[in-house]
């Protein structure tokens, strides 16, 4: 019996060894996979990975998210300054809460090229970009909401001096060697690369995440004063236009699905002249890939003799609605729409209440997508406005 006993522990006992040996083999080649696994991604895969978290970075936050309500955008510009300071915001958030105005365009990367919140892109900390003058951006955004105001993330994409001066290998050359400089001694990057479109987006990405409800892009063109002469492309051939398209393409491409729109600031000449003025602004290279083209159709801009005018700035009902005839007829089928960048502010004329408001007026005419008043100075007043 005893020997009958000790045989069946035999027996049972070998038996769980093998399992446990069994067990352990099976656990071995799984962990050793993975640990394979691992190595093919840290000495195959790793540039993927990286260009991954780049490609997604803030896209967390766009899950179940949608693009806010459209509206009739009527807004005014304010710098980074301006929006970083409490008593400014309070003051413009009361002439908001007084006329027909709604909206605030605030700088987020503005004619320097210095990023003017605290971003955590890898380049912009990597070379100093930053300027942090806006402080706590979410809480800004939040307080414009709190008061029923749209707000628009105004980036400067091309004019970048300080990407241009950190990293030259993505700026405009001089065919006298070194980097092109325009008539204001600013250096420019180059509009075909694609590492200066990624920059951008990553940026835009970031102004997505803070709750900003659209993203205005600015200086999407090559330049256009200075020696020009100097100035040499690298487009493979391409028309500067064409060069510009495939950037537009890139941003419908990347923040069209985002929860915010899209807008571009274009020369007021753009909606006259369909030739690319030399900078690479055509309407139609646009409309189908933006939800809003904002022609900066300041009056005292245009050249003596346009229209007739000697001075087109004392005639801005005039030059506004000859622009808006002449390009609206581009917007109609396609996506983007008419949001032109009006005058306020003294040049050319003094620019009251009557000249504002005929501004307005002509707009109003031809769209209902609203308009954007500009004053370098961020000095507004109700003049021109209607009363709520």
């Amino acid at each position: 019996m005893n020997q009958k006993h000790s045989f069946l522990f035999l027996l049972i006992f070998t038996g769980f060894s093998f399992l446990c040996i069994f067990i352990f083999l099976i656990e071995w080649q799984k962990t050793n996979f993975l640990q394979s696994d691992l190595v093919f991604s840290e000495n195959n895969s790793i540039f993927i990975l990286q260009k991954n978290i780049i490609e997604n970075r803030g896209q967390t936050n766009f899950v179940n998210k949608t693009k806010p309500e459209k509206q009739i955008v009527k807004g005014l510009y304010l710098t980074a300054y301006s929006a970083g300071s409490p008593a400014k915001v309070d003051s413009i958030i009361d002439l908001i809460d007084r006329t027909e105005l709604n909206a605030v365009v605030v700088d987020i990367k503005d004619y320097s090229g210095l990023v003017l919140y605290d971003s955590q892109i890898p380049l912009v900390k990597e070379f100093d970009l930053k300027d942090n003058r806006l402080g706590d951006v979410q809480a800004l955004v939040q307080k414009f909401h709190d008061n029923n105001i749209y707000v628009i993330a105004r980036q400067t994409v091309f004019q970048d001096p300080i990407l241009a001066q950190k990293k030259p290998e993505l700026a405009l050359k001089s065919k006298a060697g070194g980097l092109w400089r325009d008539n204001k001694g600013l250096a420019w990057v180059d509009a075909s690369k694609e590492d200066v479109w990624q920059y951008n987006l990553d940026i835009a990405r970031e102004a997505v995440a803070f709750g900003f409800d659209e993203i205005n892009f600015d200086y999407v063109r090559f330049p256009s004063d200075g020696n020009m002469s100097l100035l040499v492309y690298d487009n493979d051939d391409k028309e500067k236009y064409e060069v510009m398209h495939d950037f537009f393409v890139f941003l419908n491409e990347n923040l069209g699905d985002a929860p915010v729109y899209i807008s571009l600031d274009f020369f007021g000449f753009a909606m006259e002249r369909h030739d690319g003025m030399g900078i690479g602004q055509r309407l139609e290279d646009a409309v189908d890939e933006v939800d809003y083209i904002c022609p900066m159709m300041y009056p005292s801009h245009y050249p003596v003799g346009h229209l007739g005018f000697a001075n087109p700035a004392d005639h801005p009902a005039e030059v506004i609605a000859n622009g808006m005839e002449k390009g609206i007829e581009y917007f109609v089928d396609n996506k983007a729409e008419v949001r032109p960048w009006i005058q306020d502010f003294n040049l050319g004329a003094v620019y009251g209440a009557t000249k504002i408001r005929a501004q307005i007026d002509m707009v109003e005419k031809y769209s209902n997508a609203g308009w954007l008043l500009w004053n370098a100075a961020n000095r507004y007043s109700s003049d021109g406005l209607r009363l709520e």
